[in-house]
Protein backbone atom coordinates (compact mmCIF):
# COMPACT_ATOMS: atom_id res chain seq x y z
CA UNK A 1 0.00 0.00 0.00
CA UNK A 2 1.19 3.51 -0.87
CA UNK A 3 -0.09 6.42 1.26
CA UNK A 4 0.31 10.07 0.27
CA UNK A 5 0.39 12.46 3.25
CA UNK A 6 -0.26 16.15 2.64
CA UNK A 7 1.65 18.18 5.22
CA UNK A 8 5.09 17.72 6.82
CA UNK A 9 4.42 19.29 10.22
CA UNK A 10 4.56 17.29 13.45
CA UNK A 11 1.19 15.63 12.63
CA UNK A 12 2.13 14.62 9.09
CA UNK A 13 5.62 13.43 10.02
CA UNK A 14 4.35 11.40 12.99
CA UNK A 15 1.78 9.78 10.70
CA UNK A 16 4.43 9.00 8.12
CA UNK A 17 6.76 7.50 10.71
CA UNK A 18 4.03 5.33 12.22
CA UNK A 19 3.02 4.03 8.79
CA UNK A 20 6.62 3.17 7.94
CA UNK A 21 6.79 1.15 11.18
CA UNK A 22 3.94 -0.89 9.73
CA UNK A 23 5.65 -1.38 6.37
CA UNK A 24 3.53 1.09 4.40
CA UNK A 25 5.12 3.06 1.54
CA UNK A 26 4.81 6.79 2.23
CA UNK A 27 5.11 9.98 0.19
CA UNK A 28 4.89 13.27 2.11
CA UNK A 29 4.02 16.45 0.23
CA UNK A 30 4.87 19.77 1.86
CA UNK A 31 3.94 23.17 0.44
CA UNK A 32 6.75 24.90 2.32
CA UNK A 33 10.50 24.73 1.97
CA UNK A 34 11.25 22.64 5.07
CA UNK A 35 9.88 20.05 7.44
CA UNK A 36 7.76 21.54 10.25
CA UNK A 37 8.39 25.07 9.05
CA UNK A 38 5.02 26.55 9.94
CA UNK A 39 2.73 25.79 12.91
CA UNK A 40 5.16 23.21 14.35
CA UNK A 41 8.24 25.42 14.08
CA UNK A 42 8.31 27.45 17.31
CA UNK A 43 5.27 26.52 19.38
CA UNK A 44 5.13 26.40 23.16
CA UNK A 45 7.10 23.17 23.46
CA UNK A 46 5.10 21.71 26.34
CA UNK A 47 4.08 18.07 26.10
CA UNK A 48 1.01 18.48 28.25
CA UNK A 49 -0.18 14.90 28.60
CA UNK A 50 -2.01 15.32 31.92
CA UNK A 51 -3.50 18.78 31.38
CA UNK A 52 -5.66 18.74 28.27
CA UNK A 53 -8.54 20.94 29.45
CA UNK A 54 -10.07 22.51 26.33
CA UNK A 55 -10.08 26.25 25.67
CA UNK A 56 -13.88 26.02 25.58
CA UNK A 57 -14.87 26.27 29.23
CA UNK A 58 -17.78 27.72 31.22
CA UNK A 59 -15.39 30.35 32.62
CA UNK A 60 -15.04 31.83 29.13
CA UNK A 61 -18.36 33.65 29.50
CA UNK A 62 -17.11 35.54 32.56
CA UNK A 63 -13.72 36.41 31.04
CA UNK A 64 -14.93 37.27 27.54
CA UNK A 65 -15.93 40.93 28.14
CA UNK A 66 -12.62 41.67 29.86
CA UNK A 67 -10.65 40.01 27.06
CA UNK A 68 -12.50 41.76 24.25
CA UNK A 69 -12.24 45.25 25.77
CA UNK A 70 -8.52 45.08 26.54
CA UNK A 71 -6.12 45.32 23.59
CA UNK A 72 -3.40 43.65 25.70
CA UNK A 73 -5.54 40.71 26.80
CA UNK A 74 -4.33 37.15 26.13
CA UNK A 75 -7.32 36.62 23.85
CA UNK A 76 -8.11 39.11 21.09
CA UNK A 77 -11.03 38.90 18.67
CA UNK A 78 -11.55 40.67 15.37
CA UNK A 79 -14.99 39.98 13.86
CA UNK A 80 -15.05 39.30 10.14
CA UNK A 81 -17.67 38.80 7.45
CA UNK A 82 -16.81 35.12 7.48
CA UNK A 83 -19.41 32.36 7.84
CA UNK A 84 -16.55 30.04 8.85
CA UNK A 85 -15.63 32.29 11.77
CA UNK A 86 -19.16 32.62 13.08
CA UNK A 87 -19.95 28.91 12.64
CA UNK A 88 -16.82 28.11 14.62
CA UNK A 89 -17.64 30.61 17.38
CA UNK A 90 -21.20 29.33 17.71
CA UNK A 91 -19.98 25.77 18.15
CA UNK A 92 -17.25 26.97 20.53
CA UNK A 93 -19.83 28.63 22.79
CA UNK A 94 -21.95 25.47 22.70
CA UNK A 95 -18.88 23.54 23.89
CA UNK A 96 -18.49 25.85 26.92
CA UNK A 97 -20.73 23.66 29.08
CA UNK A 98 -19.61 21.73 32.12
CA UNK A 99 -20.84 18.35 30.90
CA UNK A 100 -19.17 18.83 27.52
CA UNK A 101 -15.87 19.87 29.14
CA UNK A 102 -15.87 16.82 31.42
CA UNK A 103 -16.54 14.47 28.53
CA UNK A 104 -13.97 16.14 26.28
CA UNK A 105 -11.32 16.07 29.01
CA UNK A 106 -11.78 12.32 29.52
CA UNK A 107 -11.56 11.65 25.79
CA UNK A 108 -8.49 13.85 25.35
CA UNK A 109 -6.68 12.23 28.29
CA UNK A 110 -7.11 8.82 26.68
CA UNK A 111 -5.55 10.11 23.46
CA UNK A 112 -2.77 12.04 25.22
CA UNK A 113 -1.68 9.05 27.30
CA UNK A 114 -1.55 6.90 24.17
CA UNK A 115 0.55 9.58 22.51
CA UNK A 116 2.91 9.77 25.49
CA UNK A 117 3.50 6.02 25.51
CA UNK A 118 4.27 5.96 21.79
CA UNK A 119 6.66 8.91 21.98
CA UNK A 120 8.54 7.25 24.84
CA UNK A 121 8.75 4.01 22.86
CA UNK A 122 10.06 5.80 19.77
CA UNK A 123 12.61 7.73 21.76
CA UNK A 124 13.89 4.60 23.44
CA UNK A 125 14.07 2.56 20.23
CA UNK A 126 15.30 5.23 17.83
CA UNK A 127 17.24 7.63 20.08
CA UNK A 128 15.42 10.71 18.78
CA UNK A 129 17.03 14.05 19.63
CA UNK A 130 14.58 16.92 20.14
CA UNK A 131 15.59 18.70 23.37
CA UNK A 132 13.27 16.39 25.28
CA UNK A 133 13.07 16.51 29.05
CA UNK A 134 10.72 15.40 31.80
CA UNK A 135 10.92 18.36 34.13
CA UNK A 136 7.31 18.73 35.24
CA UNK A 137 4.85 21.55 34.69
CA UNK A 138 3.50 24.32 36.91
CA UNK A 139 0.32 26.21 36.07
CA UNK A 140 0.60 29.34 38.21
CA UNK A 141 -2.44 31.42 39.17
CA UNK A 142 -2.64 35.09 40.16
CA UNK A 143 -6.35 35.22 41.08
CA UNK A 144 -8.40 33.17 43.58
CA UNK A 145 -11.27 32.40 41.19
CA UNK A 146 -9.24 30.71 38.43
CA UNK A 147 -7.15 28.91 41.06
CA UNK A 148 -10.27 27.44 42.65
CA UNK A 149 -11.55 26.37 39.25
CA UNK A 150 -8.17 24.74 38.59
CA UNK A 151 -8.46 22.81 41.85
CA UNK A 152 -11.78 21.42 40.66
CA UNK A 153 -10.33 20.58 37.24
CA UNK A 154 -7.39 18.80 38.88
CA UNK A 155 -9.82 16.74 40.97
CA UNK A 156 -11.83 15.90 37.85
CA UNK A 157 -8.70 14.75 36.06
CA UNK A 158 -7.53 12.83 39.15
CA UNK A 159 -10.73 10.83 38.94
CA UNK A 160 -9.70 10.04 35.35
CA UNK A 161 -6.23 8.82 36.32
CA UNK A 162 -4.21 12.04 36.15
CA UNK A 163 -1.66 12.68 38.90
CA UNK A 164 -1.41 16.36 39.86
CA UNK A 165 -0.68 18.34 43.00
CA UNK A 166 -2.29 21.56 44.24
CA UNK A 167 0.39 23.86 45.67
CA UNK A 168 -0.02 26.99 47.75
CA UNK A 169 2.09 30.05 46.95
CA UNK A 170 4.95 29.25 49.36
CA UNK A 171 5.20 25.71 48.02
CA UNK A 172 5.34 27.03 44.45
CA UNK A 173 8.26 29.36 45.22
CA UNK A 174 10.10 26.61 47.07
CA UNK A 175 9.78 24.40 44.03
CA UNK A 176 10.44 27.10 41.40
CA UNK A 177 12.20 30.14 42.95
CA UNK A 178 12.40 31.94 39.59
CA UNK A 179 8.72 32.92 40.00
CA UNK A 180 9.40 35.14 43.01
CA UNK A 181 8.62 38.30 41.00
CA UNK A 182 4.94 37.30 41.18
CA UNK A 183 5.15 38.16 44.87
CA UNK A 184 1.83 38.52 46.66
CA UNK A 185 -0.06 38.12 43.39
CA UNK A 186 0.77 34.41 43.33
CA UNK A 187 -2.18 32.39 44.65
CA UNK A 188 -0.82 28.92 43.98
CA UNK A 189 -0.31 26.42 41.22
CA UNK A 190 -1.21 23.04 39.81
CA UNK A 191 1.92 20.91 39.57
CA UNK A 192 2.26 17.85 37.36
CA UNK A 193 5.66 16.22 38.00
CA UNK A 194 5.43 13.87 35.01
CA UNK A 195 4.87 16.52 32.33
CA UNK A 196 7.46 16.98 29.60
CA UNK A 197 8.81 19.46 27.09
CA UNK A 198 10.46 19.20 23.69
CA UNK A 199 10.99 20.94 20.37
CA UNK A 200 8.31 19.93 17.84
CA UNK A 201 10.43 21.14 14.93
CA UNK A 202 13.43 19.06 16.02
CA UNK A 203 11.17 16.07 16.66
CA UNK A 204 9.70 16.27 13.16
CA UNK A 205 13.19 16.66 11.69
CA UNK A 206 14.44 13.66 13.68
CA UNK A 207 11.63 11.50 12.27
CA UNK A 208 12.52 12.61 8.74
CA UNK A 209 16.21 11.85 9.30
CA UNK A 210 15.36 8.34 10.54
CA UNK A 211 13.42 7.71 7.32
CA UNK A 212 15.39 9.61 4.69
CA UNK A 213 17.48 6.62 3.58
CA UNK A 214 14.41 4.40 3.39
CA UNK A 215 13.49 3.59 -0.22
CA UNK A 216 9.79 3.43 0.72
CA UNK A 217 9.78 6.98 2.08
CA UNK A 218 9.81 10.13 0.00
CA UNK A 219 9.51 13.77 1.02
CA UNK A 220 8.69 16.42 -1.58
CA UNK A 221 9.18 20.00 -0.38
CA UNK A 222 7.85 23.09 -2.16
CA UNK A 223 5.04 20.90 -3.47
CA UNK A 224 1.61 22.39 -2.72
CA UNK A 225 -1.39 20.29 -3.67
CA UNK A 226 -3.64 22.17 -6.09
CA UNK A 227 -6.54 19.74 -6.27
CA UNK A 228 -7.68 16.16 -5.94
CA UNK A 229 -7.95 14.05 -9.08
CA UNK A 230 -11.09 11.93 -8.87
CA UNK A 231 -12.10 8.59 -10.32
CA UNK A 232 -15.77 8.35 -9.61
CA UNK A 233 -16.13 9.01 -5.88
CA UNK A 234 -12.57 7.93 -5.07
CA UNK A 235 -9.42 10.03 -5.10
CA UNK A 236 -6.98 8.69 -7.68
CA UNK A 237 -4.22 11.29 -7.35
CA UNK A 238 -3.36 14.81 -6.28
CA UNK A 239 -2.41 17.50 -8.76
CA UNK A 240 0.82 19.43 -8.07
CA UNK A 241 3.07 21.67 -10.15
CA UNK A 242 5.13 18.54 -10.90
CA UNK A 243 2.05 16.78 -12.22
CA UNK A 244 -0.14 14.10 -10.72
CA UNK A 245 1.03 12.05 -7.73
CA UNK A 246 -0.84 8.80 -7.38
CA UNK A 247 -1.32 6.67 -4.28
CA UNK A 248 -3.68 4.12 -2.79
CA UNK A 249 -4.76 6.35 0.13
CA UNK A 250 -4.47 10.08 0.90
CA UNK A 251 -4.09 11.74 4.32
CA UNK A 252 -4.69 15.47 4.77
CA UNK A 253 -2.53 16.61 7.70
CA UNK A 254 -1.76 20.15 6.62
CA UNK A 255 -2.98 22.25 9.55
CA UNK A 256 -4.99 25.19 8.29
CA UNK A 257 -4.28 24.01 4.74
CA UNK A 258 -6.75 21.23 5.48
CA UNK A 259 -9.69 23.61 5.19
CA UNK A 260 -9.33 24.73 1.53
CA UNK A 261 -8.45 21.20 0.44
CA UNK A 262 -11.58 19.71 1.97
CA UNK A 263 -13.71 22.56 0.62
CA UNK A 264 -12.85 21.37 -2.88
CA UNK A 265 -14.80 18.23 -2.04
CA UNK A 266 -17.75 20.08 -0.54
CA UNK A 267 -16.55 19.84 3.04
CA UNK A 268 -17.01 22.54 5.68
CA UNK A 269 -14.52 21.49 8.38
CA UNK A 270 -14.93 23.26 11.71
CA UNK A 271 -11.24 24.12 11.94
CA UNK A 272 -10.27 27.73 12.55
CA UNK A 273 -6.88 29.42 13.07
CA UNK A 274 -6.02 30.60 16.57
CA UNK A 275 -3.00 32.81 16.06
CA UNK A 276 -0.25 32.69 18.65
CA UNK A 277 3.22 34.14 19.13
CA UNK A 278 6.50 33.02 20.66
CA UNK A 279 9.95 34.17 21.67
CA UNK A 280 12.95 31.83 21.62
CA UNK A 281 15.87 33.05 23.71
CA UNK A 282 19.31 31.35 23.79
CA UNK A 283 20.35 30.70 27.39
CA UNK A 284 24.09 30.40 26.88
CA UNK A 285 25.91 32.83 29.17
CA UNK A 286 22.67 34.05 30.73
CA UNK A 287 22.84 34.72 34.47
CA UNK A 288 19.16 35.56 34.91
CA UNK A 289 17.26 32.81 36.74
CA UNK A 290 14.80 31.12 34.41
CA UNK A 291 12.36 28.30 35.19
CA UNK A 292 13.80 24.82 35.49
CA UNK A 293 10.22 23.52 35.35
CA UNK A 294 7.86 24.27 32.47
CA UNK A 295 5.57 27.08 33.61
CA UNK A 296 2.20 28.35 32.44
CA UNK A 297 1.32 31.83 33.71
CA UNK A 298 -2.40 31.20 33.58
CA UNK A 299 -3.87 34.71 33.60
CA UNK A 300 -1.32 35.99 31.09
CA UNK A 301 -1.65 32.77 29.05
CA UNK A 302 2.13 32.60 28.64
CA UNK A 303 4.02 29.29 28.67
CA UNK A 304 7.71 29.01 29.49
CA UNK A 305 9.61 25.88 28.46
CA UNK A 306 13.33 25.12 28.51
CA UNK A 307 14.25 23.35 25.28
CA UNK A 308 17.89 22.45 25.66
CA UNK A 309 19.77 25.76 25.72
CA UNK A 310 16.75 27.78 24.60
CA UNK A 311 13.91 29.28 26.63
CA UNK A 312 10.68 29.20 24.63
CA UNK A 313 8.00 31.71 25.65
CA UNK A 314 4.69 31.33 23.81
CA UNK A 315 1.44 33.18 24.31
CA UNK A 316 -1.84 34.64 23.17
CA UNK A 317 -4.87 33.58 21.17
CA UNK A 318 -5.87 35.94 18.37
CA UNK A 319 -9.13 35.07 16.60
CA UNK A 320 -9.73 36.71 13.23
CA UNK A 321 -6.05 37.56 12.64
CA UNK A 322 -5.15 34.95 10.06
CA UNK A 323 -1.86 36.17 8.59
CA UNK A 324 1.64 35.26 9.75
CA UNK A 325 2.68 38.86 10.34
CA UNK A 326 3.92 39.80 13.82
CA UNK A 327 2.23 43.04 14.96
CA UNK A 328 4.67 45.25 16.82
CA UNK A 329 2.12 46.06 19.51
CA UNK A 330 1.32 42.43 20.21
CA UNK A 331 4.97 41.46 20.47
CA UNK A 332 5.69 44.49 22.69
CA UNK A 333 2.91 43.33 25.02
CA UNK A 334 4.37 39.83 25.22
CA UNK A 335 7.86 41.12 25.90
CA UNK A 336 6.63 43.46 28.63
CA UNK A 337 4.66 40.70 30.34
CA UNK A 338 7.72 38.43 30.26
CA UNK A 339 9.93 41.20 31.63
CA UNK A 340 7.50 41.80 34.49
CA UNK A 341 8.22 38.24 35.63
CA UNK A 342 11.85 37.93 34.48
CA UNK A 343 13.19 41.51 34.31
CA UNK A 344 16.76 40.57 33.42
CA UNK A 345 16.07 38.61 30.24
CA UNK A 346 17.68 40.16 27.13
CA UNK A 347 14.58 39.75 25.00
CA UNK A 348 16.08 41.84 22.19
CA UNK A 349 18.12 38.70 21.44
CA UNK A 350 15.05 36.48 21.18
CA UNK A 351 13.75 35.06 17.89
CA UNK A 352 10.13 36.11 17.29
CA UNK A 353 7.56 33.90 15.61
CA UNK A 354 3.84 33.73 14.81
CA UNK A 355 1.84 30.65 13.95
CA UNK A 356 -1.72 29.55 13.31
CA UNK A 357 -3.02 26.79 15.55
CA UNK A 358 -5.67 24.83 13.62
CA UNK A 359 -8.36 24.33 16.27
CA UNK A 360 -11.79 22.74 16.45
CA UNK A 361 -14.42 24.35 18.72
CA UNK A 362 -14.30 21.49 21.22
CA UNK A 363 -10.52 21.17 21.18
CA UNK A 364 -10.69 17.59 19.91
CA UNK A 365 -8.73 16.81 16.74
CA UNK A 366 -10.32 15.23 13.68
CA UNK A 367 -8.72 11.86 12.97
CA UNK A 368 -10.03 9.20 10.61
CA UNK A 369 -11.67 8.38 7.31
CA UNK A 370 -13.47 11.25 5.61
CA UNK A 371 -16.94 10.80 4.17
CA UNK A 372 -16.25 13.39 1.48
CA UNK A 373 -14.48 10.96 -0.85
CA UNK A 374 -13.16 7.43 -0.98
CA UNK A 375 -9.51 6.82 -0.01
CA UNK A 376 -9.40 10.11 1.91
CA UNK A 377 -8.30 10.48 5.53
CA UNK A 378 -7.97 13.49 7.84
CA UNK A 379 -5.56 14.15 10.72
CA UNK A 380 -5.98 17.80 11.69
CA UNK A 381 -7.46 20.30 14.15
CA UNK A 382 -5.17 19.66 17.13
CA UNK A 383 -5.02 23.32 18.22
CA UNK A 384 -2.36 24.04 20.84
CA UNK A 385 -1.93 20.31 21.58
CA UNK A 386 -0.53 19.22 18.23
CA UNK A 387 2.80 17.99 19.57
CA UNK A 388 1.16 16.43 22.63
CA UNK A 389 -1.34 14.42 20.55
CA UNK A 390 0.69 13.78 17.40
CA UNK A 391 1.90 10.25 18.09
CA UNK A 392 -1.46 9.02 19.38
CA UNK A 393 -3.32 10.49 16.41
CA UNK A 394 -0.82 8.84 14.08
CA UNK A 395 -1.40 5.49 15.79
CA UNK A 396 -5.17 5.71 15.34
CA UNK A 397 -4.91 6.61 11.69
CA UNK A 398 -2.26 4.02 10.89
CA UNK A 399 -4.30 1.29 12.58
CA UNK A 400 -7.36 2.00 10.46
CA UNK A 401 -5.32 2.36 7.26
CA UNK A 402 -3.74 -1.06 7.76
CA UNK A 403 -6.93 -2.81 8.87
CA UNK A 404 -6.00 -3.13 12.53
CA UNK A 405 -8.07 -2.31 15.60
CA UNK A 406 -7.60 1.18 16.96
CA UNK A 407 -5.46 1.24 20.13
CA UNK A 408 -8.17 3.30 21.87
CA UNK A 409 -11.82 4.13 21.28
CA UNK A 410 -11.37 6.80 18.62
CA UNK A 411 -15.07 7.45 18.05
CA UNK A 412 -14.91 10.99 19.57
CA UNK A 413 -12.26 12.04 17.04
CA UNK A 414 -13.71 10.71 13.80
CA UNK A 415 -14.63 13.18 11.03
Amino acid sequence: MHVCIIGAGVIGMSTAFMLRQKGVQVTVLEAGSQVAGQTSFANGGQLSYSYVAPLADPGVFKDLPRWLLNKDSPLRFKPALSPQQWRWLLHFLKACRGDVVRRTTAQMLTLSYLSRDILHDWQERFNLEFAHQTNGKLIAFRSPGPFQHAREQAQLQADMGSSQQVLEAAQVLELEPSLQAMGSRLQGAIYTPSEEAGDAYLFSLALHERMQNDSDYQLKLNTPVHRFVMEGRDIRAVQTAEGEIQADQFVVASGMGTVPLLRQLGGRPLIYPLKGYSLSLPLEGLDQAVPAISVTDYEQRIVYARLGEVLRMAAMVDIGFNGLDIPAGRMATLKQQVKDLFPGLPLEQAQTWAGLRPATPSGKPVVGASKLAGRLWVNAGHGALGFTLACGSAAILAAHLTGEASPIDDTPFRP
